[in-house]
């Protein structure tokens, strides 16, 4: 009896145990299968769960930009084009490929989707290196298209490169998306990501350049990018951010930009220390002399009207000194040159000691100051000082001293006008004998549009005003300062100065023409000017890089009109030669006062 009972309990205790342990056995098989078949993808997604809930609202809030980014105005952009817009590279426009690219990223998602987690990232990885030698195959055949739009100034950077750079755009794009206070894996993820590929890219411009592991680098970024665009779908926001980075990235540039252009301007406005220093070498000089060796020679030439007589108004040592060198080395008679250079007086001592240490050869210099026409204050009742200009260039007295030169030089009836920023290759001998037919100003004329010479009326004149619309065309061809013959007989018989002088109170009066004498200067010579070839007078030195090599080597004369003149740091490089040519810079003066080529 009792060892019945014995073995009714130890039943029931056997029995109690299996219920106990079976299910715990059966469950522990269970998470072995499903660890091993899709626990590392299940894991890393778990962290997406949180921001499902926040993506399937996007479509429902506002969705703002990146602080401190404003959102283009005016700009509507197609759903159908957003994936193009995602994987847009900043350094080229590949809109047909990298729509199709995008397609393929949108196709190896829903693959992953549909497989669920339990697909695993090197099948991720494989997709994305056929992907990527498919992206290569489009490239090549694209890359001479783009290479030639391009090219200059900057190289094109290769092709690894410029997928980084799209990487890291896309990537920092995502990161703006995050929610506030998120400790999310997948953001931090990204970050690590960045950070790598920043390493990488560096200031990296060609492939060859790239570490070994750029190569992994990119499909880590690659594969966190998948999973990124799974977080989130909403294609429309996205172009919303990017639109956003876009234009203030276009702001940026346009700021840049500004400042760049006020710097040049300002930099076109100063003189260099050095030439500070030989002003005052030359003015100490000058005042050491007695007066009469302060006299140039053959000033009996002056006012011979059978000599070529040619003037400079210029503040410039070194300036006005190339031009008079230039012109005379290029002539074939030096000896029938006269050269009237007009300055101020606080620079009369300086360009007078320099062409007295520097005269040149046998053609006869004649320097004078503004200061010594009396005749200014007398007949015209002007000082010089009426414009209406913050700019000194525009401003100055010497700029507009060339609306008077037949009281400057009475006893002439013809005379060639230089600015100072010229050169002359050729002589000029032939110029004397064109025929000016009645009118009185020779000039170069630039109101062809095809050329970077281009200047039309309307961009410096106000033609609202009804006193220019009734008495001038707006479509009158234009012409250019730099070198101009003058008919000073007929200057003088049609009283064109005191006609700039009305035009000019009238101009202080109200608002006609922007600042500088070109303006006033087309309306005062309206219908009083001959259009000289182009040969004659070269323009853009001083602003254009693209002056055909042709038109500098042909043309009598060349001009650094702009503000990059020859003399500053600022001037272009590869046209300094035809002005520095014409100083000597091993001249004790301009070795003391660290003046180079």
């Amino acid at each position: 009896m009792k060892n019945c009972h014995r073995w009714q309990r130890i039943l029931i205790l056997s029995l109690l145990s299996f219920s106990v342990f079976a299910p715990i056995v059966l469950v522990s098989q269970r998470l072995k299968t499903l660890t091993s078949f899709g626990g590392k993808e299940f894991a890393e997604d778990l962290p997406s769960v949180n921001y499902m809930r926040d993506v399937l609202r996007l479509n429902s809030i506002e969705q703002e930009a990146a602080e401190g980014l404003k959102g283009p105005k005016l700009v509507v952009f197609n759903d159908k084009d957003i994936s193009s817009v995602v994987r847009r590279s900043s350094y080229e426009d590949r809109d047909s490929d990298q729509f199709r690219n995008a397609q393929d990223d949108s196709k190896l998602l829903e693959a992953n989707e549909t497989n669920g987690n339990g697909k695993d990232e090197h099948q991720i990885q494989q997709t994305i290196i056929q992907m990527n030698s498919r992206e290569k195959g489009q490239f090549n055949q694209e890359r001479g298209r783009d290479d030639q739009r391009l090219q200059s100034p900057f190289k094109v950077v290769d092709e690894k490169v410029k997928q980084m750079r799209d990487q890291l755009i896309t990537a920092k794009a995502y990161l703006s998306f995050e929610p506030p206070g998120s400790d999310s894996r997948l953001m931090k993820e990204l970050r690590a990501r960045i950070r790598e590929l920043e390493r990488v890219v560096g200031e990296v411009s060609r492939d060859s350049d790239l570490p070994m592991s750029a190569s992994q680098k990119m499909r880590s970024m690659e594969l966190s990018l998948a999973k990124a665009s799974r977080v989130f779908p909403d294609c429309s926001a996205m172009a919303t951010k990017l639109r956003a980075m876009a234009y203030n990235a276009e702001e940026q540039v346009q700021v840049v930009r500004n400042q760049e252009s006020h710097l040049l301007q300002l930099a076109g406005r100063t003189t260099p220390k050095g030439f500070h220093c030989l002003s005052m070498r030359l003015t100490a000089e000058y005042f050491w002399l007695r007066p009469e060796e302060r006299q140039f020679p053959n000033q009996q030439n002056l006012n011979d009207p059978d000599l070529y007589h040619y003037a400079v108004l210029s503040d410039n040592v070194l300036a006005a000194s190339v031009v008079v060198n230039s012109t005379i080395s290029s002539a074939k008679e030096p000896e029938k040159i006269v050269f009237h250079v007009v300055t101020d007086s606080l620079n009369l001592p300086a360009i007078s000691m320099w062409f007295l240490l520097n005269p040149p050869g046998k053609a006869t210099i004649h320097v004078q100051s503004i200061e010594n026409f009396d005749w200014l204050s007398t007949k015209y009742n002007s000082t010089l000082n009426e414009q209406k200009s913050y700019d000194p260039r525009y401003s100055s007295a010497l700029n507009h001293l060339r609306f008077y030169l037949p009281d400057i030089f009475p006893a002439l009836n013809k005379i060639v006008l230089f600015d100072h920023d010229v050169v002359v290759q050729r002589d000029l001998t032939e110029i004397w004998s064109i025929d000016m037919k009645g009118k009185v100003n020779g000039a170069v004329e630039t109101c062809l549009e095809s050329e970077a010479s281009f200047r039309s009326i309307q961009m410096f004149m106000n033609f609202s005003d009804p006193f220019l619309a009734r008495r001038f065309n707006a479509n009158v061809c234009t012409w250019a300062f730099g070198m101009n013959l003058f008919d000073l007989h007929e200057w003088r018989r049609k009283n064109l100065t005191m006609l700039y002088r009305n035009y000019l109170q009238l101009g202080l009066k109200r608002s006609l023409w922007k600042g500088g004498s070109l303006p006033i200067g087309w309306i005062t010579f309206y219908n009083q000017t001959v259009a000289l070839e182009k040969r004659w007078h070269t323009l853009g030195l001083g602003y254009n890089s693209d002056v055909p090599p042709g038109d500098i080597e042909n043309a009598a004369v060349i001009h650094y009109d702009g503000v990059m003149k020859p003399w500053l740091e600022t001037g272009i490089a590869k046209y300094k030669g035809y002005w520095s040519k014409h100083l000597l810079y091993d001249h004790p003066y301009l070795q003391q006062c660290n003046i180079h080529e």
